[in-house]
């Protein structure tokens, strides 16, 4: 077996991070009625500090709004999958539990299931700027209750971003607009070929990447293969999950392609947990990279004050939609999804959370954290207004693919079906398993992860 770096942490390893982790948060929530904890995931890269001068602002805004509160904010610095763990283990106790905590749509309904969140219709319905939310947000942060325990603060799309200098010495378009996954692949030989010290594709996999192997990656692909309009995940009308079927295969057929012909990051390297801060903060800035599949978010990383500064990243790179399989309709895929921001069953001050979410959410402030951090507005009056369509290059680009996007079916079994994917997905990177035996393996851990609520394909 190929090495690899710590990917799954052994139990023990986890359990004793988590510990860390509610170390650090002191006390939790705890007795002071006028102080406000707010837990939020910050950038493992020391340099990304968008979140955290973001919410500093929001801060200085609300402790001079509501005088005599204090609002203390409670990093939690880790690669996507630990910080999911380490917010469980928050929101397991009053005594750790913060009073707002910053949820991926993907996992929180499986924190409602766990009874971590309280709903927040009461507080909704007296908040007029609810209305200004568009439905598929409002969604993703809604129970199979039909409560809605989260309040998004913006989405996201996904498509290829590719250096055009890379590509001029490959000989290749720079107004690159791929029809097939054929032509991505082709393209990624020619660069192989004729750029032979450049990463030619980079494809997220594998579990140390968590959901940014499941959704930039995997479902990419597989939202892209002939599933007849269907969802190729889940069954809403039987509300069974879905057997990998050939577009699974087809999808994991791509990734063992990519890893199989060296197109992409030596396998070390893709299976780093810090794998995207390598991409962003390093491939694509340097020129080491050909094509990315990856997310609107990235330019983040790169404004003034970001620490690695880029700001002719939109003359040097291109975006172009991910294709479908074979160039069906709709001829392109995306997928989205977003965070939101919840406030913990066991929290000790949920007025004044849902009083920072108010805060937070003002038109104008969401207008500035949907610029600083590179997001797609959910706001309609944001998304409305010119001063945010016109404010970074790419904006546009990725709003007009929420037309042809996927939101992933984020039940309460997701996070298992995710990392299912991701084993699958590592399996054929590494070359431990091939395409058909990792769906096999696959279909496995779908059946316990769905109590067998399976339609065989």
């Amino acid at each position: 077996m190929p090495v690899r770096p710590t990917a799954a942490l052994p139990a023990l390893l986890a359990a004793a991070l988590a510990a860390t982790a509610l170390t650090a948060c002191g006390s939790g929530s705890g007795s002071d009625p006028d102080t406000l904890k707010v837990s939020f995931k910050q950038s493992t890269d020391n340099s990304i500090k968008v979140m955290d001068d973001y919410l500093a602002g929001i801060k200085t805004q609300f402790e001079k709004k509501y005088p005599g509160k204090k609002v203390e904010l409670v990093p939690i610095k880790a690669p996507d999958s630990e910080y999911y763990t380490k917010v469980q283990q928050m929101l397991r106790s009053p005594k750790t539990a913060p009073d707002l905590v910053y949820e991926d749509t993907f996992l929180i309904n499986s924190d409602i299931t766990s009874g971590y969140l309280k709903p927040l219709d009461t507080y909704l319905a007296k908040w007029p700027d609810w209305n200004q939310f568009i439905d598929t947000a409002k969604s993703a942060a809604r129970g199979e209750d039909g409560k809605t325990y989260g309040v998004p603060d913006g989405t996201d799309t996904r498509g290829l971003w590719f250096d055009k200098g890379v590509f001029a010495k490959a000989g290749l378009p720079t107004d690159w607009q791929p029809k097939t996954w054929d032509d991505v692949l082709d393209a990624a030989r020619t660069i192989k070929a004729k750029v032979p010290d450049v990463t030619p594709l980079n494809v997220y996999t594998g579990k140390p990447a968590g959901e940014a192997a499941t959704m930039q990656g995997f479902e990419m692909l597989l939202y892209g293969t002939d599933t007849g309009g269907t969802d190729p995940l889940y069954d809403s009308a039987s509300k069974k999950w879905i057997a990998g079927g050939q577009g699974f295969k087809d999808a994991l057929a791509f990734v063992e392609t990519v890893y199989k012909e060296k197109l992409g990051p030596d396998v070390e390297t893709a299976l780093d947990p810090n794998i995207q801060t390598i991409v962003r903060g390093d491939l694509l800035p340097n020129g080491k990279l050909g094509i990315d599949l990856d997310g609107s978010w990235l330019p983040q990383d790169w404004l003034e004050g970001s620490g690695h500064e880029w700001p002719q990243w939109s003359k040097e790179l291109g975006l172009a939609p991910m294709p479908t399989q074979h160039g069906q309709a709709p001829g392109k895929v995306s997928m989205s999804g977003g965070w939101t921001w919840a406030i913990p069953a066991k929290a000790a001050n949920p007025d004044l959370a849902f009083d920072f979410i108010r805060t937070m959410q003002t038109k104008a402030n969401a207008q500035k954290w949907y610029i600083a951090n590179s997001g797609i507005a959910v706001r309609e009056d944001v998304a409305e207004d010119p001063a945010y369509t016109a404010a970074q290059p790419g904006i546009k680009f990725f709003t007009d693919l929420v037309a042809s996007t996927h939101y992933r079916p984020a039940f309460p079994a997701y996070p298992k079906v995710s990392t299912a994917i991701q084993e699958a997905m590592e399996a054929v990177t590494t070359g431990d398993k091939a395409v058909a035996d990792a769906a096999k393996a696959y279909d496995e851990e779908l059946r316990k992860a769905a109590d067998g609520q399976v339609i065989e394909k």
